[in-house]
């Protein structure tokens, strides 16, 4: 029974640490309390174009160059770009940030090929990989079916989206990720795991799901001790999807 107890409090203690608490400094109302810094939304893309993001937000791709991505190598990325977008170059290799980045609000936007081509996960897969290990699937999910925690905006191998929210082939699509990366001691031991809502294509698909550990094919690896930042990554899985309007917003303790 005390064991019961014990991982009980254990549980509680985890979950609170992922929680933002009241801060107990402040009155309700008080006037004294600082106030938030004042930002420039942005705007929402068109088909056409992309938005313009927050005025607090790294742009990561500015429809220009890949200055801010390297290759698996540390060499300049072998992706091309064209006509404002990123595409993959099938076999070239995973492109990643060079800034490392951990809790975030991340937007990307992305566009399967036209035609289709291939089936299940040989259909417009790609990947988004927060710190590099825990993936976003990008995958042609319209109208294509495949196992269903490896569709279109699942948290790979771990949680399929609670909905299909693809656009067919060619349309610009979008992921608005909330991230929290995980937490460990001195030790290495795990004080908090990640965790992250989704919503694709302005639909909640990943409602603050908590990650097993990072995501792999066939496997369910556990933890292993990371820094609290590492950078972003982007998958080459032999097909030409293409990506624009990339940026991201740090997150604070607490936000």
């Amino acid at each position: 029974m005390r064991t019961i107890f014990s991982v009980l409090a254990l549980a509680l203690c985890l979950a609170q640490l992922s929680i933002a608490q009241v801060d107990p400094r402040w009155k309700p109302n008080d006037p004294d309390r600082p106030l938030p810094p004042v930002i420039e939304p942005g705007t929402a893309s068109t088909e056409d174009a992309p938005g313009r993001p927050p005025s607090d937000a790294v742009r990561l791709f500015d429809g220009k160059d890949l200055t801010q991505w390297a290759g698996a190598d540390g060499q300049p990325a072998k992706w091309t770009v064209a006509n404002g977008y990123i595409e993959v170059v099938p076999h070239s290799g995973y492109i990643h940030t060079r800034q490392p980045f951990g809790d975030c609000q991340l937007h990307v936007e992305f566009a399967e090929p036209v035609p289709p081509v291939g089936e299940s996960q040989g259909r417009g897969n790609s990947g988004v990989f927060l710190m590099g290990l825990y993936e976003i699937q990008v995958l042609d999910s319209y109208q294509n079916k495949t196992y269903a925690d490896g569709q279109a905006s699942g948290v790979y191998g771990q949680f399929p989206p609670q909905v299909n929210a693809s656009l067919p082939p060619g349309h610009w699509q979008r992921y608005d990720i909330i991230f929290h990366g995980p937490r460990f001691d001195q030790d290495g031991k795990l004080l908090r795991p990640a965790r992250v809502t989704v919503l694709h294509n302005g639909v909640l698909v990943q409602d603050n799901v908590e990650l097993s550990g990072p995501t792999e094919h066939h496997q369910r690896p556990p933890y292993k001790a990371t820094p609290d930042k590492l950078p972003l990554s982007l998958q080459d899985h032999g097909n030409p999807v293409r990506f624009r309007n990339i940026w991201i917003r740090e997150l604070g303790e607490g936000q």
